[in-house]
């Protein structure tokens, strides 16, 4: 069974790994997220520390410069964050066919017909 982390452990590590992945300073996040320009790097440190959490619409403006979905930076299941990821990824049109899939597969699964 996986360990479910605490949701503030989950962001951080989301956070500083898609930073990470497309190489850009906390600094550059923060000013293109529209973090304060002055503090943004300092701003995006204590995020990642957990020192400070950001409201909602600020975590969609990170997640908007990382190029990731808000979904993803708080998904604690790896399949699910993995999901996510492809999911954004599709075209408009794949992503109602696997929508509708996967509405066919709930509704076929045996534990929803008890």
């Amino acid at each position: 069974m996986q360990k479910r982390l605490r949701q503030r452990d989950v962001f951080i590590r989301r956070l500083k790994e898609a930073r990470q992945r497309l190489g850009i300073s906390q600094a550059a996040v923060g000013v293109a997220a529209a973090v304060n320009p002055s503090g943004a790097s300092t701003r995006l440190n204590r995020y990642e520390k957990g020192v400070y959490e950001p409201d909602m619409e600020t975590a969609a403006r990170i997640a908007d410069v990382l190029n990731v979905p808000l979904p993803w930076l708080f998904a604690s299941n790896e399949n699910l964050a993995e999901l996510i990821l492809n999911f954004a990824a599709l075209s408009p049109d794949l992503q109602l066919q696997l929508l509708e899939t996967s509405r066919q597969m709930v509704n076929t699964s045996p534990e929803n017909k008890a």
